[in-house]
C-alpha cells in the first residue's frame, strides 16, 4: 500500500463523517463539503492503486 492510497481513504472516510454529520445536522454546506472530500479522497486512492499496480507489474516483468 502506497502513501496515495493511505491519504485517499483517509480522506474518503473524513469527507463520510463531515457528510453524514451534515446530514444529521442540516447543515447542507457540510453535506456538499464532505461528499467532495470523499471525491477527492476516491481520485487520490485511485491514482495510488494505478501507480501501485504499475510498479507490481514492472516488479513482475523483471523476474
Amino acid at each position: 500500500m502506497n502513501r496515495d492510497q493511505v491519504k485517499g481513504t483517509a480522506k474518503d472516510i473524513a469527507g463520510k463523517i463531515q457528510r453524514k454529520v451534515g446530514e444529521a445536522t442540516g447543515d447542507v454546506g457540510d453535506q456538499v463539503k464532505g461528499a467532495g472530500q470523499q471525491i477527492a479522497g476516491k481520485i487520490q486512492k485511485g491514482a495510488g492503486d494505478v501507480e501501485q499496480a504499475a510498479k507490481d507489474n514492472s516488479r513482475d516483468n523483471r523476474r
